[in-house]
């Protein structure tokens, strides 16, 4: 479930960190005169109202040195005084960009869950740096908080099942088309056998095929929560589910020549046209390819 956990994080970052620095920002003093940790820890005991479930909130004072204790609902996590964090990203990058930072999830020291770092630097009056204050959030918590429809959540766990449902039955028809698709000619002796069932069975195992690629990439990405997206943005089920269903028609599209061919030459023009609509396919397909890739391209640049 981390990884569906995490995937889901990257959807809603951006909305996670507006909130968390939002919060910063109006309880945190920051560039006024008389900035103290008294003031800040004030503004810590705010916040906490807010977000229950918060992990600790400590102050770094300019070097990235742990002024205090870490603030906290556990007793077991009040410690850190004096530790130097100043290797940590948070702290590097909330001074580096003089802004409130959200970082990405890592296994936290204190619960050994993952969880996220919110960070921003504090000023005084002449601008100049005095504190870094940091508060850890679990994974778990901050999708509850900012992504009510997170895994966990009740219509999350409802969600599930209801993939879990469609899965299975999309899953019995793939076994009987492919147990039709076998019958057709495994119970017929060789020398009964004509092209035409082949193909028509080719045809029905092809769909299943397609089916069950579709079963795999429901259920790993709706209920294990694995990415089915490569590197370049490319929907990989996308490609495999329509690849299949091309493959699929362009077979019908050759049975029907050959049995226009055969039988009715004046109505080849139909296997003409099953072929013109495979053809686009392949170039909706490929113009879907070409498109993710420059999408990825572009957001990289």
């Amino acid at each position: 479930m981390l990884i569906q956990e995490i995937q889901e994080f990257s959807d809603i970052r951006y909305k996670a960190r507006a909130y968390l620095c939002y919060l910063f920002n109006r309880n945190i003093p920051n560039k006024l005169p008389g900035v103290n940790t008294s003031l800040i820890k004030e503004g810590f005991d705010k916040i906490a109202h807010e977000v229950e479930g918060f992990e600790a909130f400590y102050i770094l004072d300019k070097n990235g040195i742990q002024v205090e204790n870490n603030i906290s609902l556990d007793t077991k996590n009040l410690i850190g005084k004096d530790v130097n964090r100043s290797n940590k990203a948070y702290y590097y990058r909330a001074v580096r960009e003089k802004r409130c930072v959200l970082t990405d999830p890592y296994p936290s020291s204190l619960t050994n869950s993952l969880c996220v770092t919110a960070a921003m630097p504090v000023y005084n009056d002449n601008d100049e740096l005095l504190y870094v204050v940091c508060m850890d959030i679990s994974l778990e918590s901050i999708l509850k908080l900012v992504s009510p429809s997170s895994v966990d959540s009740l219509f999350g766990k409802f969600t599930k099942a209801i993939y879990s449902l469609f899965s299975l039955a999309l899953f019995v028809v793939a076994i009987v088309l492919f147990i039709h698709g076998v019958k057709s000619f495994v119970l017929k002796s060789f020398h009964d056998i004509n092209i035409s069932e082949v193909f028509e069975s080719t045809i029905v195992l092809t769909l299943a095929l397609a089916i069950f690629d579709l079963v795999k990439a429901i259920f790993e990405a709706e209920v294990l929560g694995k990415s089915h997206h490569s590197n370049d943005g490319v929907s990989r089920t996308m490609v495999r589910f329509v690849g299949s269903i091309i493959i699929a028609l362009a077979i019908e599209a050759l049975m029907l020549v050959f049995k226009f061919a055969i039988t009715n030459p004046s109505e080849i023009i139909y296997a003409i046209y099953l072929i013109g609509g495979v053809a686009l396919l392949m170039i909706s397909l490929s113009v879907y390819l070409w498109s993710s890739k420059r999408s990825k391209f572009d957001r990289d640049n």
